[in-house]
């Protein structure tokens, strides 16, 4: 499966609308311009002051004819996002002049209007700081019903239709928690399964993954913290077939699973690892993507009522446009 078209094809069938904060910023015009040019959303919002934005389009060379920009401090939506700001914190004691303040922040504008229906999905980080785009999603658009837990996953593409669904895997938390609860862990493994059905198009498998196997670890509290979290997404989850704890091995080489873990339901069939802390995670996806030579689609964000996606700032323009087709599959999947 070429991974990119795939998503590109997805966005462009579901035709769902996309705003993008940080719309003073060149490479985040050039791709409003490139999403819509593409068909991938029925429409983008830039916001930011349209004076601002229009310089940077006539820098850049690009029409922004089927572009919305909104200027956050001069929209007549303004009171009503910063009412309604003020309500969702009234009980961390904010009042309407710090909402009114704190409104103006382009990223809070975007993400209410994701909570308000007036976009799908939002996209951001080409400026902002990763630990920014997760506050406004989670104070103003918050995490999904029965979800405690916002976290990341990326889609891995190995080249190499023996691992997973047609070489692609989801590799998850890898960006966000840096060690998981039990009960966070659970809520990571239904998150990720929920972007192994968006992304992938196939029902999840999921690993669990650990040093040990089915306790061959001993009592040290990262196994029993795994252990605790298989127990809890088994639960929370019946639906998703799914094992652990499993050494990276015992998940994805079925003869070792055999050994390991015999009569897995997950034996051979892996598309899904959900990995027990960030560390593992981060070096994880970078091992696999280097020594591999695996192609990298992330951190894709999970776990939200509605989708937002977070950006490095070292994105290229093509980053942005392909972040975007992911974050507005994930909304056309919801």
């Amino acid at each position: 499966m070429d991974f990119v078209k795939e998503m590109k094809a997805k966005a462009t069938g579901f035709q769902k609308s996309l705003v993008l904060p940080e719309g003073t910023e060149e490479r985040t015009v050039q791709a409003a311009v490139k999403i819509m040019e593409e068909g991938l959303a029925s429409a983008v919002t830039l916001l930011g002051k349209k004076e601002e934005i229009e310089k940077v389009a006539a820098d850049k060379k690009v029409s922004l004819a089927k572009v919305t920009i909104i200027d956050p401090e001069k929209s007549e939506l303004f009171g009503d996002f910063a009412t309604t700001y003020c309500e969702l914190r009234a009980k961390k004691g904010m009042t309407p002049e710090q909402a009114n303040i704190d409104m103006k922040n382009s990223l809070r504008f975007g993400a209410m209007m994701v909570r308000k229906g007036l976009a799908d999905a939002m996209v951001a980080g080409a400026l902002s700081a990763t630990a920014d785009v997760l506050r406004a999603g989670l104070t103003i658009i918050g995490t999904a019903p029965g979800m405690k837990t916002a976290s990341s996953c990326f889609v891995m593409d190995t080249h190499n239709e023996k691992w997973g669904s047609q070489g692609l895997m989801i590799f998850s938390d890898c960006a966000v928690i840096p060690t998981p609860s039990s009960e966070q862990l659970a809520d990571i493994a239904g998150a990720a399964a929920q972007s192994c059905k968006a992304m992938l198009g196939v029902e999840p498998v999921v690993a669990m993954m650990s040093f040990s196997t089915k306790g061959s670890g001993g009592k040290d509290e990262n196994v029993l913290r795994v252990q605790e979290g298989v127990r809890l997404a088994k639960e929370k989850y019946p639906e998703i077939c799914l094992d652990g704890e499993l050494q990276a091995d015992a998940a994805l080489v079925p003869s070792v699973t055999e050994k390991k873990a015999p009569n897995s339901p997950i034996t051979g069939k892996v598309n899904t690892l959900i990995f027990p802390d960030l560390g593992a995670g981060n070096i994880g996806y970078k091992l696999v993507q280097r020594l591999a030579g695996a192609d990298a689609f992330g951190p894709i964000l999970q776990g939200f009522a509605s989708p937002i996606s977070d950006l490095s700032r070292g994105c290229s323009v093509e980053d942005i446009v392909m972040t975007s087709a992911i974050t507005l599959v994930q909304a056309g999947t919801k």
